[in-house]
This record gives C-alpha cells, structure tokens and sequence, in this order.
C-alpha cells in the first residue's frame, strides 16, 4: 500500500474535484449546453419504474443495453431515503472512490493519478451515466487478474452483462491455467446471469435488435466524412434517432457499414497478436485490454462522451505495474478526454451544427484518440510479440514468482438521450 503521505495530495484533489461534480450535478453551479443530467432524470428514472413492473423496457428503443444493466439503473433502490437522481448521483460518487482506492492499494501514484485527474476532465458527465459503475467492475477485474483469474472471470462477465466491453479485459490473460480459469468463469457467469434475467422477466435480449439498428453517431470517427461532406453540398442532416444524434440521409449506411469493418479488422488485429504473443508480464493484462478498448471504441459508430471513462480507468490500471509501455497513450486519452468535455456538453450546438469549430473540436479528439490506439497497439505488439522470448514463461497464475511486483507487494495486474 501507498505510504500515507504520499496518498494525503491525490486525495485531497480527489476530494476538491468531486465536490465540484457534485455540486455540478445537483446544479448548483451549471455549465453551458444541454443539461447532462436528464438522462438520470428522465430516461433512467423512466426505465426503472418500467423495470418495477417485471418487466424490461420493451417498446423504447433507447434500452439497448445488456440484461445486468438493470441493475445499475435499479441501484437507487437501496438509498430510499434519497430521490432517484439523487441516489444516482450519490452511488456514482460512491463506486468513484472505490476506484481511488483501489488503485491507491495497488501501491503507485501514477496510476491513481490518472483517475484523479480524468474524470473531473470529463466534467458533470462522469456522475451523469452508469458508465462509472462499470469502469469501477472493470478496474477490480484487473487488479485481481494475476493472483486470482477466477476472479477476474466472474467480474469480466458481470461486467460484460452491464455495458458488453468488458469482456475484452481476457484478451490479455497469460495462456495456459489461467486463462482457462478467467475465461471459463466469464462463461460461466454470463450463461447464468442471462439465463436467469431470461427466466424472470421479459424483453432481457431486446436490446441486441435495438443496438443493431443504430447508426452513425456524429461524435464518432466515420461521422467526419459525414461532417466534411455538408460542407460541399451533402444532402443529409443530424436527427435525433435511436438515443442518440445521428446523421440521416445518403450515405449514411455506406459509412456505418465502413465502420463496421474497421471493428472486423480491429477484431482480426486482436487474435493475430493474441496467436503471436509470446511475452506475458504483469503489464500484459492491462495493457491488452486497454489497447482492446480503444481499437473498439475509436472504430465504433458511437463514440459517446462518458466511453473515455473506460479508457481512463483502464489508463491508470495500466500504469500501476513499472513495466508498462502504455504511458504515452494514457496521456494522449487524457487530452482527448479533456477536449470531449469542450465538444460535449459546452460546445454541443457546434458539433450538432456541424460548423468549423465543432468540425475542428471533433477532428482534434478523434485525431487523439486514433493516436492513442495505434501507439497502444504498436508499443503491446512490440512488448509481447517482438520481446526477448524467456526461456520458462509462467503457465498460470500460481507461478507468482516469475510475474513483475509493483511497489507495496502486490501484482500490478492487477440531453441527449443514451448515446
């Protein structure tokens, strides 16, 4: 663990951003664009009293999310002394400091400082979606991947069965025994989580139909074409459409389906390294699937603000353990997260508008981001695929004694509607 001095000074930054997120949130202060907090408000409020009933929110096409993250919208049912927005705000603030502090037992600063620092970045938007209770399973998934893959398992699958990218937290698990157990555990508890939301209340799968019927986001990378092309007489606009804004019009499919193969390739990326990866440390974990995470998130057709939460939890899980490679892409999503809190939520009539700053804004941060992707994935091909080969890698997490330690003794692995 930290020594207590040199935990007192990330702290109390942590303390003095989140009171002033809170205090966002609760709109003591507000900031300029659409209220962030509607989609609490309104839309989750709304699902949870459909979901009171028995029932998933079955006719509005705006759930599309796995059967678990009932759970996160039904989480203000155990504070009910506290309004729904309230206790929302509350929980969020809560599972915050769970992270902290379990980045700050890991044993470096760095990497607390990473979360210290990104979330404030995205402003009111961190403690306005459920995606930070999601990034808190993820990064508990990790720290646990080295000593207890079992572990690691059960979360990535919990985690899976919330918002689907955390099951790309395997990728990196050190094959043999401990792969089998990680991956067999997140098997495990997908079949029988869903299973049983299956068994218990209907509609838990409608959410695959839903999220297949979206289309171009115009915060996403494929949008900009979109953007650019407005310019010189492009026929089609921005709608509100399936949660999010979207471009309609000509083209619009061509450039989802483009989209789409970038995910293929990203995807076919990731077996290839994972086929010729030889080198697994306690940096490997987190590193794979940080590199994972953004090849995903920057080829998506969405790329909604509160998806740099992600990144900024796994960055700092990442720079835990000393043998990371990963410190320039962590810096790079620093800056573009800082960038998205311009884009979204205070220069938003920009963005929708499509004129030249929001057009720059959105060029500026998708540019970071497809930075941040391709030196994540050429320094993790480079660490593990092109790495000196050791004559006796470790088969399983028992064989402790040949994964990296970090400091403390512990392994290192450790209004807009839902865009």
């Amino acid at each position: 663990m930290a020594g207590a001095h040199g935990t007192r000074f990330p702290v109390a930054v942590w303390v003095l951003t989140r009171t002033a997120l809170l205090l966002c949130v609760f709109k003591v202060f507000t900031l300029p664009g659409p209220d962030v907090t509607a989609d609490v408000s309104v839309i989750y409020q709304g699902w949870y009293e459909v979901l009171r009933t028995g029932t998933y929110p079955l006719s509005d096409v705006t759930w599309q999310y796995p059967p678990a993250a009932a759970l996160a919208v039904a989480s203000p049912a155990v504070l009910p002394f506290l309004g729904y927005t309230s206790a929302f705000f509350v929980l969020t603030f809560l599972c915050d400091a769970v992270v902290l502090g379990l980045l700050l037992r890991a044993g470096r600063a760095r990497g607390a400082w990473v979360w210290v620092a990104g979330v404030p970045l995205l402003g009111p938007t961190s403690y306005a979606r459920y995606d930070l209770m999601v990034t808190a399973v993820a990064v508990a998934a990790l720290l646990a991947g080295a000593r207890r893959p079992r572990l690691l398992g059960v979360l990535a699958g919990f985690g899976a069965l919330l918002k689907v990218w955390p099951l790309l937290l395997l990728v990196g698990t050190t094959p043999g025994r401990a792969t089998r157990r990680a991956w067999a555990a997140a098997a495990g508890t997908a079949v029988v989580l869903t299973g049983t939301a299956c068994a218990t209340m209907p509609g838990a799968l409608s959410f695959l139909t839903f999220q297949r019927d979206r289309g171009t986001e115009i915060e996403s990378l494929g949008a900009l074409v979109l953007h650019v092309a407005r310019h010189f007489g492009w026929r089609g606009g921005a709608a509100l459409n399936y949660g999010s804004v979207e471009f309609v019009g000509p083209y619009v499919a061509v450039v989802s389906t483009a989209a789409l193969g970038l995910s293929v390739l990203a995807f076919g990326w990731l077996v290839g390294w994972r086929l010729r990866a030889r080198e697994f440390t306690a940096s490997t974990l987190p590193d794979a699937a940080f590199a994972a995470v953004l090849l995903f998130t920057t080829t998506s057709r969405v790329i909604s603000p509160q998806y740099l939460l992600w990144l900024v939890g796994l960055a700092a899980v990442c720079l835990l353990p000393r043998t990371s490679r990963m410190g320039l892409p962590a810096v790079l999503v620093l800056a573009a997260t800082a960038v998205t809190l311009l884009e979204f939520p205070l220069l938003f009539a920009h963005v929708v508008n499509g004129d030249p700053l929001g057009v720059l804004l959105l060029f500026v941060r998708n540019g970071l981001l497809a930075a941040a992707t391709l030196s994540a994935c050429r320094r993790l091909w480079r660490g593990t695929v092109c790495g000196p080969r050791r004559d006796a890698a470790p088969e399983s997490a028992d064989a402790e004694a040949a994964v990296p330690r970090v400091p403390g003794g512990r392994t290192g692995q450790a209004s807009r509607s839902l865009r």
